[in-house]
């Protein structure tokens, strides 16, 4: 499996592609798309894009995990930060390939065990858990890839319960329409007996 992980922001876009293979999780790509400030919002916009639809086009990820919208921040950055994100999303759209978000503190917890863990110990998990040889910076980029470590640990989890779900679907349907058929045989059989 192959994931995309994105730290949005206007300014700067964290992104990190993880592959698990055999077991082991594989850094592909790690870094950050930065824009200049003094470009107009929509260039901006296209810039992280065109990123992003090439790094899509490059490493064929099976999804794109994205930090979910931290509202604590000020309007304004709420704002640049939500647009990046739909940038990102449209990107991910155009190539039906699935999004997936996560709150900072599901992050931190399926990377580090805390939800409230440092920005520092999320780069030294990072780093541990990715073999790498050195902490991926910016921050953003080390974030882009917890993301991306966050999904590939939780996918295999989720698929089980859409699995098992699905099939406690099927097992209660099929369950209540035979028995509803057999009560409805046994209505018709004993009606019809009665009836002799």
């Amino acid at each position: 499996m192959i994931v995309l992980g994105v730290d949005p922001g206007l300014a700067s876009t964290g992104y990190g592609v993880v592959e698990r293979r055999r077991g082991r999780l594989l850094a592909r790509d790690g870094g950050v798309i930065e824009t200049a400030a003094e470009l107009a919002q929509e260039l901006r916009l296209a810039e992280i894009h065109a990123c992003v639809e090439a790094l899509l086009e490059e490493h064929e990820p099976q999804a794109v995990a994205l930090e979910q919208l931290y509202f604590g921040q000020n309007v304004r950055t709420a704002f640049a930060v939500g647009q990046a994100r739909g940038a990102v999303m449209l990107a991910a759209g155009q190539r039906r390939v699935e999004c997936f978000s996560y709150t900072p503190q599901q992050v931190k917890g399926a990377v580090c065990g805390n939800g409230r863990a440092p920005k520092e110990q999320v780069g030294r998990m990072v780093t541990a858990l990715l073999g790498l040889a050195e902490e991926p910076r910016p921050d953003h980029a080390a974030d882009a890839l917890a993301v991306a470590v966050c999904h590939v640990n939780r996918a295999p989890l989720a698929s089980a319960l859409a699995v098992a779900g699905a099939h406690a679907g099927a097992v209660e349907a099929t369950g209540a329409g035979a028995h509803a058929g057999a009560v409805a045989q046994t209505g018709a059989g004993a009606h019809a007996e009665a009836a002799r």
